[in-house]
């Protein structure tokens, strides 16, 4: 939007030639992304504080230290992340570019889907709000309108990581798996924010792995030297990320041990929806796993405990998701924040090797 405007006097200031350059408006989304954090942040906190009177419901099967140290703690701050990360897109990426509006799309389309559950959660003072199917259902309709559009825009394929040469087609099959993609990152970050701070940090690791990424797609040159897909206009989500990055570090000062807000659906599906949107664009779905591999542990873990539970009545951990189990066993809640997210830094520097590794 301001880029827009800014763009039309380029000829007159010569100084507005740097709003053409995607890595000065990608600071600038994340500088934009960070200040709306702090200036609405504290009011945003107040008011989801009055509204809720007994903040987040906790989940009765969950590590009864929650229920001492969280009780009374807001939820729905996932709006602030919304709020922030839309206007760092929306005034500096380019809107004529048709995958800014996809990513957006999803990302908006399950921050909604998150708060219709919140907001159950807290108005029924209950840790269950919409009904699974439901929130499926609904879930597949925004990624079904996003992954059709997509793939008007690009080739139907799946590239792997580590291979130049193997490109798969995946024809009528492209749509149902770009669907998978977004909404098992949406659900896969949902799972994960279970602790202060745990899913934020590695998501915020995860944008800026793919602010590289979608930089090095969107531009013909690198993609060539690389050996990776080349995405034309892909390059735009770069600023995107860039938001991303500067809301999550926002969220991130009022969501540090012991959180004064807590994200929920409201923005851990969004978070995710968002990595899964530009992970599916750039063609990069698999690194986007090993990447975000502390959200497929903490998904595995929850599957796997469920499978075990039904098949032979035992669990395989003492709690599920796996952050859980970690409490149980006597870690405290800081140490495995912490070393979660040293995991999420080795994982990113591993997906970035793939680029070159090839």
């Amino acid at each position: 939007m301001l880029f827009l405007l800014l763009e039309q006097y380029v000829d007159d200031y010569s100084i507005l030639n740097l709003v053409r350059y995607l890595t000065f408006r990608t600071g600038l989304a994340v500088m934009t992304a960070l200040l709306i954090s702090f200036i609405f942040g504290p009011r945003i906190i107040n008011a989801l504080k009055v509204r809720q009177k007994k903040g987040q419901p906790i989940r009765e099967d969950g590590p009864q230290s929650h229920i001492i140290q969280k009780a009374g703690t807001p939820t729905m701050g996932g709006f602030l992340i919304l709020l922030s990360l839309s206007a760092g897109t929306l005034l500096w990426a380019d809107l004529r570019n048709d995958y800014v509006w996809a990513v957006l799309i999803v990302t908006i389309g399950f921050g909604i889907i998150g708060f219709l559950d919140d907001y159950m959660k807290v108005s029924k003072t209950s840790s269950q709000g919409i009904r699974g199917k439901y929130k499926l259902l609904m879930e597949f309709a925004v990624t079904g309108v996003a992954a059709y559009w997509i793939s008007t825009l690009q080739p139907n394929t799946l590239a792997l990581p580590f291979f130049k040469d193997i490109i798969i087609d995946l024809g009528v099959l492209y749509i149902p798996f770009a669907m998978f993609v977004m909404i098992g990152a949406g659900n896969a970050v949902n799972l994960t924010d279970g602790l202060d701070g745990l899913a934020t940090m590695p998501v915020i690791i995860a944008a800026g792995t793919f602010g590289i990424i979608t930089y090095l797609v969107g531009n013909a040159v690198y993609s060539e030297y690389l050996q990776i897909p080349a995405i034309p206009g892909a390059g735009e989500l770069v600023v995107f990320c860039g938001a991303l990055i500067g809301a999550g570090l926002g969220f991130l000062w009022y969501n540090a041990p012991p959180a004064m807000v807590f994200m929920g659906d409201t923005g851990s599906l969004s978070l995710g929806g968002a990595l899964g949107s530009v992970a599916v664009i750039t063609k990069h779905e698999i690194v986007l796993a090993i990447v975000g591999g502390i959200f497929v542990l903490e998904t595995v873990s929850v599957i796997v405990q469920v499978a075990s539970f039904k098949m032979t009545g035992k669990r395989v951990f003492r709690m599920a998701p796996i952050h859980h189990h970690f409490e149980a066993k006597g870690w405290a809640e800081p140490t495995i924040v912490i070393r979660f997210w040293i995991i999420s830094v080795i994982l990113a520097l591993i997906g970035l090797a793939t680029l070159k590794l090839r």
